[in-house]
């Protein structure tokens, strides 16, 4: 256990807070609910950002920026979608030294101002679909707050798309979703579960909702990204209509998509352990720390230059060199597992003497030693191991913690422990309500991959075509 950092076995929300503090991801900001993000956590988030928006593009989208000010009245034209976000909206009345004419919300999201906007650039079937996404932050006034996880302000990408049938935008929720999950795993070794939010879960003003759950390592799930199938309603609300071929004046449809910041947090909570951040090396700010021993200026000298000489070739962001002559080796050594680095490399007089150092896996633990001849295509092989090795053990993990339940006594009991449970339910919000009620979890998704499966509601024991995912939450 890393000093400072209470362990997941005592209190696992503790220690996510102290985790991410230690490692210097985040810290509180003066205004209450809003963090700092540091350098760390910065890091990671600018990975993220990069990856996605490299798989946005490939899928033929597009980024632009629009204003944060909403105007009152175009918050008011979608009335299920104001009504959703109402309680976390933050309004400016006044500007200027005076009061403004028309109150202006803070972005919670982007709809309504977006969709003004559509309705000035859509006027044929020619001018879509429009496949925009942007990259912002937004404000949504939460009574309570965890770093990263959930915040007063936070950062993400919402993307917005118009499309001139149904069948499209429909086909676009699907593959953002996806992307979503392919994103999941392959950077963040993050195993998902892809499926469709029950009615009272969807997105306000969303026809439906598609969304990633994610089980964190306390058996807790995580939505951890949404794509919304939005129809008509927003169209509507705005007037946004086009010609078609046959001439006729047609609504568009219409889809909105996003992640946040909250992934960094679940990054955190699926891989790190008791001794701080463990970043999967695909998101790594800094994959490789070359940690140098000595005990004289001579030994140093020989030590950096031993260093240098080896990584001539390497890319600046590929390593650092901890050159520091004020810090230990051991508080290094400490310092960087706390921080995450996926590799450290050791090494002092005798190592360069023998051309070797050796290299430690953070994720593990393990140690080895290498010639230092060569050595860059091993740590690179290393790195992808690590990466795949994280996101086995989180597979096994889900596995090993998804059950199926029948009874809803033994259920109550069981879901406090953690875990994803794959019940049976009828479909009615009176049963949905009384399972949140009755054991505090809530159905997370109906899986899209889920095999029909006849049963009874495990409230009402009314008839059931599936079972569900249902577990306590983030």
């Amino acid at each position: 256990m890393a000093k400072g950092i209470t362990t997941r076995e005592q209190d696992y929300s503790q220690w996510y807070i102290d985790v991410v503090l230690k490692s210097e991801m985040a810290d509180y900001s003066p205004v209450k609910g809003c963090m700092v993000i540091r350098p760390t956590g910065y890091g990671i988030w600018e990975n993220m950002q990069k990856n996605l928006d490299r798989m946005f593009k490939e899928t033929g989208h597009v980024n632009a920026y629009f204003p944060m000010f909403i105007p009152e009245s175009f918050m008011q034209k979608e009335a299920e979608h104001v009504e959703g976000f109402a309680p976390e909206c933050a309004v400016v009345t006044h500007a200027g030294g005076k009061k403004l004419e028309e109150p202006l919300f803070i972005r919670p999201t982007s709809e309504t101002m977006i969709w003004s906007m559509y309705k000035k650039w859509i006027n044929s079937y020619r001018d879509l679909p429009i496949l925009i996404n942007q990259w912002a932050n937004v404000v949504r006034w939460e009574m309570r707050t965890r770093l990263f996880l959930r915040t007063t302000e936070f950062l993400w990408q919402e993307g917005h798309t118009a499309h001139a049938n149904e069948e499209e935008a429909i086909e676009e929720t699907d593959k953002m979703v996806h992307i979503y999950q392919k994103f999941a795993e392959d950077y963040m070794a993050m195993p998902c579960i892809v499926g469709k939010k029950s009615e009272q879960e969807k997105f306000a003003g969303a026809v439906h909702t598609l969304s990633i759950e994610a089980m964190m390592q306390d058996g807790k799930a995580l939505q951890a990204g949404t794509s919304h199938y939005l129809g008509q309603n927003f169209a509507k609300a705005f007037d946004v209509q086009f010609q078609d071929t046959d001439k006729e004046r047609k609504y568009v449809y219409a889809t909105s998509w996003g992640v946040s910041t909250r992934l960094v947090g679940a990054m955190v909570m699926s891989h790190s352990d008791d001794q701080g951040l463990v970043i999967p090396p695909k998101l790594a700010p800094l994959p490789v720390v070359i940690v140098p021993i000595w005990k004289s200026d001579e030994e140093m000298e020989t030590v950096l230059a031993n260093a240098r000489a080896f990584t001539t070739d390497w890319d600046k962001l590929f390593f650092k060199i901890d050159d520091r002559d004020n810090i230990k080796p051991g508080r290094k050594f400490n310092e960087w597992e706390l921080k995450g680095i996926p590799i450290r490399l050791e090494i002092g007089p005798r190592d360069c003497e023998n051309n070797e150092v050796v290299v430690v896996r953070r994720d593990t633990g393990e140690k080895v030693t290498m010639p230092t001849n060569g050595l860059l295509p091993k740590l690179e092989a290393m790195l992808e191991t690590i990466q795949s090795d994280l996101l086995a053990a989180a597979k096994k993990r889900m596995e090993e913690n998804t059950h199926i339940a029948d009874d809803f006594k033994e259920y109550k009991k069981a879901v406090k422990t953690g875990g994803f449970y794959k019940i049976h339910w009828c479909g009615s919000n009176q049963c949905e309500d009384y399972i949140q009620e009755r054991s505090k979890s809530t159905i997370r998704c109906i899986p899209l991959d889920a095999e029909p499966e006849e049963g009874e509601c495990i409230v009402c024991q009314k008839p059931s075509a599936q079972r569900v995912i249902a577990a306590q939450s983030y």
